[in-house]
């Protein structure tokens, strides 16, 4: 029997805590739940790398939606990511626009041009993956370099979770007491309640940060005016591109980026799930790229496959790509309500950013689950060399300059990781370093 364009997703229920695949699916509110703590999952980091580089974060949660349904119909259903703004694209917007750090930045249409350009190239590195296969990239980027690259992004975006609960002495308790929150539900909970963990603990911290602050006068309070002030529907604010050779030239490289983050995440839900998904690689490197292009026409940001989802995804045993659906559509009704994206945005900073500690940490030991599960072989000097370095420029955030050009921490380890096992490329496996 053909097997059809989009998979039929069985029903299942998560009584016996099994796995949930790609083509199974949940009870429509269990799966609506689980989008909604895919958006929450998401939420921070789709909204701080716009706001990193003076673009509209609602626009941004709009387009993150647009991109993921764009994404699910490209992969026919089969693949499970979520596409978020991606923090490839940060230093380097920065740099093309001069962006000062705060405020609207004036000059975006000029990035905008670059984001596309990045986009057209990853597009086309998809195209030709369909058409020769997955040999080459894999080549390039085998198991220790692609979990290397997925370890790298959580150990990367960890100081952005801990400075952000750095201000007070209340906040970084608060912040330890959300990750105690995520960790008794995940331990202790069992059934639905247990898978969803992310949401359930945030929801937890969340009322307990009203209680001693609202209540008790702790800490800052949340600010519930902000929600009642905010209009239920309003538009974001697009914007048209500007093409400028010196900024495509710029940004368009970041392709190879993506590229690797994406091939990483995909070999970890492979990892994951049990199941084979090469076949559907270029058509996963095709749809984010064309969602790039997409977001980058009316003002977003670059997209990339959520490393962050992945972690949710790996604690939680739900591989359902109806879920990714679900979570798209509520991200359309986020960026087109800024009452919706009030409520949200009174999620306070140390609740936020102790739910984030714990999704990074998920993210790094996602890269290190695909060294395990490809059995990647560390008394091999090369594989070895390759992870340490890589690792260490992510975490180091290690950054080269060239003129006006900077290549931050996970452009540089991504990069170096490829270089660097080419480079090491030899007959067989060494000895492994004295330690």
């Amino acid at each position: 029997m053909a097997e059809g364009y989009f998979p039929k997703w069985q029903p299942q229920d998560t009584a016996s805590g099994r796995v949930i695949a790609p083509d199974e699916r949940l009870p429509w509110p269990q799966t609506i739940a689980m989008g909604v703590q895919h958006v929450v999952a998401m939420f921070g980091s789709t909204v701080l790398a716009p706001l990193l580089m003076g673009f509209d974060p609602n626009l941004a949660i709009f387009m993150s939606g647009i991109g993921t349904l764009l994404f699910f119909v490209l992969v026919g259903g089969r693949v499970p990511s979520y596409l978020g703004s991606s923090f490839a694209f940060i230093g380097l917007v920065i740099s093309v626009t001069g962006y000062a750090g705060s405020g609207p930045n004036l000059n975006i249409p000029v990035a905008l041009g670059g984001i596309i350009a990045c986009g057209v190239l990853y597009a086309i590195i998809g195209l030709i993956v369909m058409v020769v296969g997955t040999r080459w990239i894999e080549a390039l980027m085998p198991p220790v370099v692609t979990g290397a690259v997925v370890a790298v992004i959580g150990l990367n975006l960890a100081p952005v979770a801990v400075k952000g609960v750095s201000a007070t002495s209340f906040d970084t308790w608060m912040a330890l007491a959300t990750v105690l929150c995520v960790g008794l539900v995940a331990v202790f909970a069992r059934g639905m309640v247990q898978r969803l963990l992310i949401l359930v603990g945030l929801l937890l911290a969340y009322v307990l940060y009203a209680v001693l602050t609202n209540g008790m006068g702790m800490g800052k309070p949340i600010d519930f005016a902000v929600v009642a002030n905010a209009a239920w529907f309003g538009l974001p604010h697009f914007a048209a591109p500007v093409f400028k050779p010196e900024a495509m030239v710029l940004l368009a490289p970041i392709a190879i980026i993506l590229v690797a983050e994406n091939l990483g995440h995909i070999k970890a839900v492979s990892a994951m799930t049990g199941q084979n998904l090469d076949r559907y690689m270029g058509r996963a490197f095709l749809g984010d790229g064309l969602a790039t292009i997409v977001s980058g026409s009316v003002g977003g940001t670059g997209v990339t496959t959520y490393a962050e989802n992945i972690g949710v995804m790996a604690v939680t045993k739900i591989y359902s790509t109806l879920v990714f659906a679900v979570a798209a559509v509520l991200a359309l009704v986020l960026g087109f309500s800024p009452k919706f994206g009030a409520v949200i945005q009174t999620i306070p900073g140390p609740v936020l950013g102790g739910v984030s500690i714990v999704v990074f940490g998920l993210i790094t030991v996602a890269g290190a689950r695909i060294w395990v599960q490809n059995k990647v072989d560390f008394s091999d000097n090369r594989n070895l060399i390759v992870a340490a370095v890589t690792l260490v420029l992510g975490a180091g955030d290690f950054t080269l300059k060239f003129g006006s050009f900077s290549l931050g921490g996970i452009g540089c380890a991504t990069f170096g990781a490829i270089i660097l096992y080419a480079l090491l490329r030899g007959r067989g496996a060494s000895r492994p370093a004295a330690m």
